[in-house]
């Protein structure tokens, strides 16, 4: 077994224009030019998140590729993660996301490529699904719990926590009523980096924005605010 690594960013990353983060994931991998395979499912296969992926990647010292499975023909999906050092999961609705993976298989080829040691890396809904559980708009107008995860990390996850008003109340209410697990949550622009299960790392690409460790205490829940390291060069006050 490999070491394993998994990033869940709360937003940011290439489809905000956020090189920092995607160059941390790169870096997980220890080789000058890793092999990426952007994995879109969740947005539908959508051009413009592939279109988007190609024009940061083809940028740096890495060899990036796509894998489809919602245009024929469907290719060889083992055999294609198995050849790569990152696999990189777009944002978009996190349920039919994780509905495809599993008729593919795609469920079971994540779990045993994260084993090997292939780094895991995804964003908003892309992130989600590496959790068992967290909050997701993908079920209708309102945001609502889901516990329908890959499970590779345990507890539940709350991207955009900085970006949605809706989402810290909701999440801290859902924890509240025990219907999502203990969890963390990601502002946008923050990746919390985990070696096996544990959380070894939350990084951002720059300062303000934070993770948060969300907690059922009794019939209240507690907010513990993990202050990351700032990836780049801090900036300057004018």
């Amino acid at each position: 077994m490999g070491e394993r690594h998994i990033v869940a960013l709360g937003g940011g990353g290439f489809s905000d224009g956020d090189p920092l983060l995607d160059d941390y994931i790169l870096s997980l991998t220890g080789k000058a030019c890793p092999r990426v395979v952007f994995v879109p499912t969740a947005s539908g296969d959508a051009a413009a998140s592939i279109e988007r992926f190609y024009a940061a990647f083809t940028q740096r010292e890495c060899r990036p590729t796509h894998l489809s499975l919602f245009q024929l023909p469907y290719p060889a999906i083992g055999e294609i993660l198995a050849s790569h050092d990152v696999v990189y999961v777009g944002g978009g609705s996190a349920a039919n996301m994780l509905a495809i993976w599993r008729l593919h298989g795609l469920d079971e080829v994540l779990r045993r490529a994260w084993e090997r040691g292939v780094v895991l890396a995804g964003v908003s809904a892309g992130a989600l699904g590496w959790f068992q559980a967290g909050v997701t708009d993908a079920l209708g107008p309102e945001l609502a719990p889901w516990r329908d995860g890959l499970g590779l990390l345990p507890g539940s996850f709350c991207p955009h926590y900085d970006k949605e008003a809706g989402r810290r109340p909701a999440y801290h209410r859902f924890v509240r009523e025990r219907r999502l697990p203990t969890g963390y949550a990601a502002d946008d622009l923050v990746g919390l980096h985990f070696e096996g299960t544990e959380l070894v790392e939350v990084v951002a690409s720059r300062e303000g924005p934070a993770a948060y460790r969300v907690e059922a205490e009794g019939d209240a829940v507690s907010e513990t605010r993990l202050e990351p390291r700032v990836l780049g060069p801090k900036r300057e006050e004018p």
